[in-house]
């Protein structure tokens, strides 16, 4: 009788290998994330306490560039005879964090020298400048009022620390300023001109170049209005042209470029002011 064939002894189940799918390395980077949270280092900086409050009156000038504008009229904007009001913006400054940008802007706002003052560059979706020096009143140019502190804050660092990070950002400015070189080496020369962001995001361009120094309080509404405005922007060739100009060095090209964002109403500052703070600190009202 046949014998039958013994049965070969059972090897052991191969090794399961985890099966690495293109899904589970894409979720790789999310679940290191919720693992490790972001360092404190990139959260942004909380609004610092605000300390004072000015506010601003702004208003078109509807005569202002009107060809049949009579002769002998005033040339100062704060005199405009047919003045339409758009609003008051409320500024809340921040002087714990740069108290000389703070308190050069405040007295300049209390002695009124921002009135008549131009509205004379707006870039749509991210901000406007005001504050232009000079003797030309006509063109909205303005002149600081005596008694200013040199700012020593625009050469130190941390005064650049807070960022353009939300609509309404008060903004000294310096990256983006645009007075006469031979206004800005004269040996008394105190920065006036001021941007405002209007966004609807955050300006990362302006950080490191312009001193953060205070937020829109009330009149919010106002500043969506003057960014709606349209301006001024040459047609692509003759940006071009421009360009080459600025490159060769043809001073005629940067006069030109002056005139590039220009608002094509006349948004000025008919009024301004300091407001009397009823407590010693305020935080911002916006998110």
């Amino acid at each position: 009788m046949a014998t039958a064939a013994p049965h070969p002894p059972s090897l052991p189940p191969p090794p399961r290998h985890h099966q690495f799918r293109r899904r589970s390395f894409l979720l790789l980077p999310f679940t290191s994330s919720l693992l490790h949270p972001l360092s404190s280092s990139s959260a942004p900086l909380p609004s610092p306490p605000i300390t004072d409050r000015v506010y601003m009156d702004f208003s078109l000038c509807p005569s202002y560039l009107r060809p049949d504008r009579p002769l002998g009229a005033s040339s100062d904007l704060s005199l405009c005879p047919d003045a339409e009001p758009l609003g008051r913006v409320v500024f809340g400054l921040y002087g714990r964090s740069v108290p000389i940008t703070v308190s050069n802007f405040r007295a300049i706002c209390a002695s009124a020298s921002y009135r008549g003052s131009l509205v004379h560059k707006l870039l749509p979706g991210q901000f406007f400048i005001a504050g232009k020096q000079g003797l030309r009143r006509d063109k909205g140019e303005v002149r600081p009022p005596p008694g200013l502190v040199r700012n020593v804050e625009t050469v130190n660092p941390k005064a650049f620390e807070l960022k353009h990070l939300r609509p309404g950002t008060l903004s000294l400015c310096l990256g983006q300023n645009d007075d006469e070189d031979e206004i800005k080496l004269d040996p008394e020369y105190h920065n006036m001109e001021f941007l405002v962001t209007t966004g609807p995001g955050p300006c990362p361009q302006l950080d490191n170049e312009n001193i953060v120094f205070g937020t829109v309080l009330e009149g919010m509404d106002v500043v969506t209005a003057i960014a709606s405005f349209p301006t001024y922007r040459p047609a692509e060739r003759i940006r071009q042209f421009n360009d080459f100009a600025v490159f060769i060095g043809d001073e005629r090209a940067q006069v030109a470029r002056s005139t590039w964002d220009r608002p094509l109403k006349t948004v000025y500052i008919s009024d301004c002011g300091e407001l009397k703070v009823t407590k010693p600190e305020l935080t911002p009202s916006l998110p």
